[in-house]
């Protein structure tokens, strides 16, 4: 009898995809964030974060009422219903516009949320006609790579008359002054009236 061969056939190759957890980027969190202008229900949240970064010694204290009466003024990042960052756009003078108690929760820094405050508050303040937008700060090297440039206090003279000479730390802050032109829009547009009352 004549022995038969076994044909084995070999198992085809298996491919196995293994998943992996995807872990959110800077870029994914930032763009979780999203940006709009306060409004007098937000003066509370507002508040509490001023408040607790005021020992980080970077901040000035700001009234509750203070910040409920301008609160046009302040762009908010907000993750859901939760304030996570603020920042003032404020009038300094007809020409000059100024980033005033911005501040970002520390769950939520190095995501480049305070860059997308800052930028929105340039932008806007380039459609309301300023020419200059304007921070005083300890952390100057965060707005000089943003196109700011570092000037001397002297030159925001609105400024120290409207704000320094009133200040109990005037004359010994530490705040550096720092200052980016900016581009004029290139539409005609209406000024936005809140920022010039």
């Amino acid at each position: 009898m004549r022995g038969t061969a076994l044909r084995i056939r070999r198992p085809a190759p298996v491919s196995v995809t293994v998943r992996r957890r995807a872990t959110p980027t800077r870029a994914t969190l930032a763009e979780a964030v999203a940006l709009r202008t306060a409004s007098a229900s937000d003066a509370d949240a507002i508040h509490t974060l001023i408040s607790e970064h005021l020992a980080e010694g970077r901040l000035l204290p700001r009234e509750r009422d203070e910040i409920a009466a301008h609160a046009h003024r302040f762009l908010v990042a907000v993750r859901g219903a939760d304030v996570v960052a603020c920042g003032e756009l404020a009038r300094l003078s007809h020409a000059v516009a100024e980033v005033r108690s911005l501040v970002v929760r520390g769950d939520a820094r190095s995501r480049g949320v305070g860059r997308r405050l800052v930028e929105e508050m340039g932008r806007r303040a380039a459609a309301a006609g300023f020419e200059r937008l304007a921070a005083f700060s300890h952390a100057p090297a965060f707005f000089v790579r943003m196109g700011f440039s570092l000037v001397p206090h002297a030159w925001l003279p609105e400024k120290i008359a409207a704000d320094c000479h009133s200040c109990p730390v005037f004359r010994g802050c530490g705040q550096y002054a720092v200052v980016r032109p900016l581009a004029r829009p290139r539409h005609n547009c209406v000024p936005l009236t809140s920022l010039h009352v």
